[in-house]
């Protein structure tokens, strides 16, 4: 086969067999295939798509490129989460060990944050100790312990994702929906997974703000993971404002460590969580229905079996045994923490959560480029959500936490400029992009819409 011949047929709207394919990412894999032609085969993909077929055997390949993970001697379905990224986004901290209290198996391989959105790693290497890169059979033996370990991508994982994802960032071809599909479940088949639940956020922190890209999405994820004959099912989720009180690696650690100790939840950050549980517990088999996973998925958060996995986890991968008891004593703290207040008195109407997430960048909290480094210790607490009054002198934007009060200025001025403020009577907010409800699922919702837009399930294998 030659590179430059399958590039050109797809180049022009043809359909590329699944040995092709596969030939592709051995190449991709082991370097015979240049980095010109990934760029161009990836931009041909991006122009012209792929058929339900080609995505399913891309996404097979991609799998089978380095080694896949066997379970072999855990009586537990192994389940897992992924999400597309937005701000604030801390699900993964506590559904892990919900998850894993209901009798799940979690072996969740998380990223780190790129551009305005936070990184599940980089929360977790707030903590000190915890290792987040262990070997293979220390997170067999971690799960099997503790029932969950959030843990890096491995380069024996799906290596092809790796070189193929630095190229498609580097042609600017990281939109393509097939390229997403394959780089998602790639990683995830290779983890030798039984069931996935998908969370493809929408809104203005969201890599795809417009719902109809979104369901695009999470249809594509749903109908090419059913081909591969992984259990999936996808959520649709509001990110038109900061998910939870906190968004900073380790302010949010902090949040979720009050969620599991019983002192607190944020009403939004609670509804996503526990509908993205109870969905993956239906899927692996260890509830009959929604409404039962759910009771499950409440009483394993609310009664403290959630927060024994989390700590049994954070141990068995390095961390301090007594994180729950006492976070102050090991998670990082910024020098300066400021309250924002708006100019004038209003009422939230619109929040530009893409430009939060940049104003965290801005602090130090997050990387433009994947060799930044990142402070764990910066963030925002208390933020605004839709509908909120905010006032100079009464309830602030969020509380800026900065390493100086130059930053903290920069950060302020950038969360002003994020934040739309109505006459402080108008309490009139729209949801996402107008929509309320859809598809009759609702959730905790407000003057913000619901949290949970629509469930998306697979209608037929591929």
């Amino acid at each position: 086969m030659l590179a430059a011949e399958l590039i050109r047929r797809k180049r022009y709207g043809g359909e590329l067999s699944a040995d092709e394919l596969a030939w592709l990412i051995t190449g991709i894999t082991d370097g015979t295939v240049t980095d010109a032609q990934v760029g161009a085969l990836a931009m041909a993909i991006l122009w012209r798509g792929m058929t339900a077929a080609e995505r399913v055997a891309l996404t097979g390949a991609m799998t089978h490129s380095g080694e896949v993970l066997s379970w072999a001697g855990v009586d537990r379905p192994i389940v897992d989460k992924h999400s597309t990224g937005g701000v604030g986004d801390k699900v993964s901290l506590l559904l892990a060990p919900i998850v894993a209290a209901c009798g799940g198996a979690v072996p969740m391989i998380s990223g780190r944050g790129l551009g305005h959105t936070g990184g599940t790693l980089d929360k977790l290497e707030s903590i000190p100790g915890y290792d987040v890169a262990p070997s293979h059979e220390r997170l067999r033996a971690v799960v099997a312990q503790a029932g969950c370990a959030i843990v890096g991508q491995t380069a024996t994982l799906a290596p092809a994702d790796r070189r193929l994802y630095a190229i498609r960032d580097a042609t600017g071809t990281v939109e393509s929906i097939p390229l997403i599909v394959a780089s998602i479940l790639s990683k995830k088949l290779a983890a030798g997974l039984e069931g996935l639940v998908m969370d493809v956020k929408v809104g203005s922190g969201a890599f795809l703000p417009d719902l109809d890209s979104a369901r695009e999405l999470a249809r594509a994820i749903v109908e090419v993971a059913a081909g591969s004959g992984l259990r999936t099912a996808a959520l649709l989720t509001d990110m038109n404002q900061v998910l939870g009180a906190s968004a900073g690696n380790a302010l949010e650690v902090r949040e979720c460590l009050q969620a599991l100790t019983g002192a607190g939840i944020d009403p939004r950050l609670r509804e996503v969580t526990l509908a993205l549980s109870a969905e993956l517990l239906v899927l692996g088999g260890l509830s009959e229905d929604a409404a039962t996973a759910r009771a499950a998925a409440a009483e394993a958060l609310d009664r403290g079996a959630a927060a024994e996995r989390f700590a049994a986890m954070v141990a068995a991968l390095g961390g301090p045994v007594d994180l729950l008891e006492g976070p102050d004593a090991h998670l990082p703290a910024a020098p300066v923490a400021c309250e924002v207040h708006a100019l004038e008195a209003g009422r939230v109407s619109a929040i530009d959560v893409r430009a939060v997430g940049m104003a965290i960048v801005g602090l130090g909290g997050g990387r433009a480029r994947e060799s930044d480094p990142v402070d764990h210790a910066v963030g925002l607490t208390e933020a605004a959500g839709l509908g909120e009054l905010v006032e100079p002198g009464g309830r602030p934007l969020a509380i800026v936490h900065a390493r100086d009060r130059e930053g903290a200025d920069r950060a302020a001025a950038a969360l002003r400029d994020a934040y739309t403020l109505a006459p402080a009577t108008d309490g009139g907010v729209g949801g996402v992009g107008g929509v309320g409800g859809v598809g009759g699922v609702g959730g905790v919702g407000g003057v913000g819409g619901p949290v949970v837009i629509e469930v998306q399930r697979p209608q037929r294998a591929v």
